[in-house]
């Protein structure tokens, strides 16, 4: 199958490199044309432009860090959609608001193009392996035409019904696990004030009831204070403005996500914003 892919960052490489060794036609284009040099030495063809994307592609893959980049390349100058084969699909792997989904299935439809919105959850490590999880909202028989190309890059596939309801579900999920990793750095930090020793709390805390499981592979990071970047601090402090906009209109009050947004756009503030989102423990400690 011919698939563009646009978006070569962190996850974003991985996942078409998964594409690409399994025997994809893979069409690329990235802002910073240096990332592509891997896939392009793998047989993978460059394009010029978004719009180039869309004229060689089947089905086009994004990646991308925000809505607002997302909407460049599909609908700004040299935009893909408007190269796009009517019936292709468009599949939004980007982590982005709901309304945002719902905007791109409408502009798709206009113009005879089929949208998915499928964010993946899991990090560098899944998505290099191909285990990443896909929260997808769109045509369900759409979905089940893009099954092989969503396989190839992950293990589990949700359904979760009409477009938005995808990016929905990512927002929950983001929403969560950085709620997770602040309460647990505030209850290290208040251990460790107590003088229990780093080490010992993890003993007691983690694989317990009280504790999200995902923190187990944090352990290193903090123990050491590495926050070598899995899935980068910024990025974090932009799902939670997306969470709590969303929330905004809809009527919906989120006090604590609220918070921890603020925390997480103080430690941006204070330089942690390409680390790891785990650092959050360390800004939190020093401040």
């Amino acid at each position: 199958m011919k698939i563009g892919f646009i978006g070569l960052g962190l996850m974003g490489l991985r996942m078409a490199n998964n594409l690409l060794e399994k025997g994809n036609e893979l069409i690329i284009f990235n802002r910073t044309k240096g990332k592509a040099e891997t896939l392009l030495a793998k047989g993978a063809l460059p394009a010029a432009s978004p719009a180039e994307v869309g004229q060689a592609s089947e089905v086009v893959i994004t990646m991308l860090a925000n809505p607002e980049a997302v909407a460049k390349v599909a609908f700004g100058e040299n935009g893909f959609l408007y190269q796009m084969e009517q019936k292709t699909i468009w599949i939004d792997c980007s982590t982005v608001n709901p309304s945002s989904s719902i905007t791109c299935a409408a502009k798709a439809k206009g113009m005879n193009i089929r949208f998915i919105d499928a964010p993946v959850a899991g990090s560098i490590l899944p998505a290099e392996k191909g285990e990443l999880t896909f929260f997808v909202g769109g045509n369900k028989k759409d979905v089940e035409e893009v099954k092989p190309v969503l396989e190839a890059m992950g293990k589990k596939i949700i359904y979760l019904g009409e477009n938005g309801k995808g990016t929905s579900m990512k927002m929950v999920v983001n929403m969560m696990l950085g709620q997770a990793m602040v309460a647990f750095s505030e209850a290290m930090i208040l251990g460790e004030s107590l003088g229990i020793s780093k080490d010992t709390l993890f003993e007691a805390l983690i694989g317990g009831p009280v504790t999200a499981p995902f923190l187990a592979a944090k352990k290193d990071k903090i123990l050491k204070n590495k926050f070598d970047t899995e899935f980068p601090l910024e990025l974090m402090h932009k799902d939670f403005q997306l969470a709590t906009q969303t929330a905004y209109e809809n009527n919906i009050a989120l006090p604590a996500a609220n918070n921890t947004k603020e925390i997480f756009a103080l430690a941006k503030k204070f330089g942690f914003g390409e680390k790891d989102f785990s650092a959050v423990y360390q800004f939190l400690k020093n401040s």
